[in-house]
């Protein structure tokens, strides 16, 4: 009944019965059959409201609304509400059995690592004999059925969907990533956290939340609303860790390398065969390279004890472990020994942690060469920096075609040549296609050389005017090894 999931949403005006079945619910008004409950939400570029009377025609029976239409219909009922896309998320989870309290939702956000982190926790607890869901940027997984990601948070209706979806086949766990855009239009409103992680926070998505200190505000808006019986763990070495657990009323843990911490880690080796470190003064060897995995690794093993797991067994499943595809994912030609790395980096921060990383695994005078590009219709402020943080770290450039979307890729790839000073002009050259720009990067390298090849990572596409082509970094990589050993 209508009236049933109506309950926690601030309701300002009702015209009709609410003693009616709803069938589904949709803010899409072409999705919408009969008997569907329609949800006008203002979104950025569409707003719901115009449709209203197309989704009453395609079958709709009842609408909930910020704004009474002018022209109300008989039969029809009509629900007002203060903020339509609050409602969506909790008429949903109502509609939907509230699936989230039925299991354990952790969440994890930040700029960096959180794909990682999600992963690490259901490898973790499915290899723990849990039937465990994850919900990432990569993909989403019911046990072991892999189910297509087109977001890094799905909206609220498929969300809770899919956590239905993950009740009914068992699952005990799910681990779930959530973006700012999630946080901030209310797809996460609702649902039912067990714990919440934070990563790191740097530059991005500043196209979307215009400045850095409102990214923050709405990272940190979640947290605020965790409830006291869930458990909020947060990096003590990134400037604003302490600051994103200040006002929530869970319970408080922190990781760390550099300072006391509830999970302190310590790098005693960084090599390409993985990283030696203690947790918590236990010596323990992980599959997973670089500082920036010990940090995920520290709040993977952070949510593992307050999920209730044992300290030992969890360090002794975490040791053998791989990370999320498209992470520092690297490779071996089979006559030179070069190095490949295909990594998603796709901000200055994350760009930067693989090349220092990719830096203390050099042995000598092995050139490092970068290929990178940005992204069309995003935040183009991070161009630059992404494009002089290449050419610090590197010995050779090539700056190239990412996903371009809708703009065109050499004048995206002029904003990151603005970036590049006068001293590094001679390190870098421009290919606008990728797989040229890869093909030139092995042909560059010599015996025993790295080539970094960064920024679309796990997507197996790249989306030029609209239409996605088949694009897989890894694969190409792999190609141009081959071909060039010929």
């Amino acid at each position: 009944m209508l009236k049933d999931i109506l309950y926690k949403v601030n309701i300002r005006q009702v015209y009709g019965s609410t003693e009616i079945r709803v069938s589904d619910l949709h803010t899409d008004s072409r999705n919408i059959k009969a008997g569907s409950c329609f949800i006008a939400i203002k979104g950025t570029a569409v707003d719901g409201h115009q449709f209203i009377d197309i989704a009453i025609d395609n079958g709709a029976t009842s609408v909930i609304c910020e704004i009474m239409p002018p022209n109300t219909r008989e039969g029809i009922t009509y629900v007002v509400v203060e903020n339509s896309a609050i409602a969506v998320a909790l008429v949903s989870n109502l509609f939907f059995g509230e699936p989230s309290s039925k299991m354990k939702l952790v969440g994890v956000t930040g700029t960096n690592g959180k794909t990682t982190i999600a992963t690490l926790l259901w490898k973790l607890f499915s290899a723990m004999g849990h039937t465990c869901g994850l919900i990432s940027t990569v993909q989403n997984q019911v046990g072991t059925k892999v189910i297509e990601s087109t977001h890094t948070t799905p909206d609220a209706i498929n969300l809770n969907r899919l956590l239905k979806q993950m009740v009914d086949e068992g699952c005990d766990y799910v681990f779930m990533e959530c973006s700012s855009h999630a946080i901030q239009q209310h797809r996460v409103t609702g649902l039912s956290f067990a714990g919440g992680l934070f990563s790191n926070i740097t530059h991005d998505h500043l196209d979307y939340h215009k400045t850095f200190d409102e990214y923050i505000r709405v990272k940190k808006s979640w947290f605020d609303q965790l409830p006291g019986k869930a458990f909020a763990i947060s990096n003590a070495d990134d400037k604003r860790g302490m600051v994103m657990l200040q006002n929530t009323a869970a319970r408080k843990y922190f990781y760390s390398l550099k300072t006391m911490a509830d999970f302190k880690g310590k790098i005693l080796e960084n090599s390409l065969s993985g990283l030696f470190m203690t947790v918590n003064d236990v010596e323990v060897h992980f599959t997973l390279i670089g500082e920036f995995n010990a940090y995920n690794l520290l709040a993977v093993y952070g949510a593992a004890v307050c999920l209730g797991k044992d300290k030992l067994e969890v360090l002794q499943v975490l040791s053998s472990l791989t990370g999320a595809e498209g992470r520092f994912d690297y490779m071996i030609s089979e006559q030179d020994h070069v190095v490949g790395i295909v990594d998603y980096a796709h901000t200055p921060d994350a760009l930067l942690n693989v090349l220092a990383t990719i830096k203390n695994l050099r042995k000598g005078i092995e050139k490092i060469i970068t290929v990178v590009g940005c992204g069309g219709n995003r935040d183009a402020a991070k161009r630059p920096v992404m494009a002089e943080v290449a050419c610090q770290y590197s010995d050779r450039v090539i700056f190239t075609s990412d996903n371009p979307r809708n703009e065109d890729p050499l004048e995206i790839l002029k904003d990151m040549e603005a970036g590049v000073n006068v001293v590094a002009r001679k390190k870098y050259i421009t290919i606008a296609d990728r797989k040229e720009a890869i093909k030139t990067a092995v042909s560059l390298s010599d015996k025993e050389d790295i080539v970094l090849v960064a920024g679309k990572g796990h997507e197996k596409y790249q989306e030029i005017k609209g239409v996605k082509y088949d694009f897989d970094d890894k694969k190409v990589l792999n190609e141009m090894f081959a071909l060039l050993e010929k």
